[in-house]
């Protein structure tokens, strides 16, 4: 019986192959984070990818992407891991949305441990290429900042108060 070559450079497959093909270059963005080959995983940006980080300017094509993940790498972020929750596509276009967890080391040496979620937009360029990656943590700012000084928000955001009247 004949089976067809399936391949994530130019497949035209089943659902299946798109789903299982964008999950497995995920893995490959984490091995290459966890492994400090950033631009391994700048290669997985079409050359006008969006990489969009909470507080920070976003950095847009590969040698950018790669310069962004290495200041979060030297900065102590560490151990990514991703959980994929949903791919949808639709012709040469896909979206991903999953949850994340990675662990920042402080100055200090201590761990902290941040969770959050992703949205990534992936393009067929020959090859699936990330064309968008935002993500958020879902713990408080001020439990993810690894230290006031290199936050170039840092003493701009005010807290409001869980006393404050929520209005529609």
């Amino acid at each position: 019986m004949y089976r067809p070559y399936s391949s994530p450079i130019g497949s035209f497959g089943s659902s299946m192959d798109v789903e299982s093909t964008i999950r497995g270059l995920t893995q490959d963005f984490c091995m290459n984070f966890n492994t400090g080959n950033y631009d391994q995983v700048g290669g997985l940006f079409a050359s006008d990818g969006s990489f969009m980080a909470p507080h920070h300017e976003s950095a847009v094509g590969p040698k950018a992407i790669e310069r962004k993940l290495r200041e979060f790498g030297e900065a102590g972020y560490q151990d990514l891991r991703v959980d994929t929750t949903r791919v949808d596509y639709s012709g040469d276009m896909a979206m991903e949305v999953g949850r994340y967890s990675l662990s920042m080391v402080k100055e200090s040496g201590a761990k902290v441990a941040d969770r959050g979620k992703y949205l990534k937009v992936w393009r067929r360029l020959g090859a699936w290429r990330i064309v968008a990656d935002c993500w958020s943590s879902n713990l408080p700012a001020a439990a993810t900042q690894i230290s006031e000084e290199k936050s170039p928000v840092a003493g701009k955001i005010t807290m409001i108060s869980d006393d404050v009247p929520r209005s529609a």
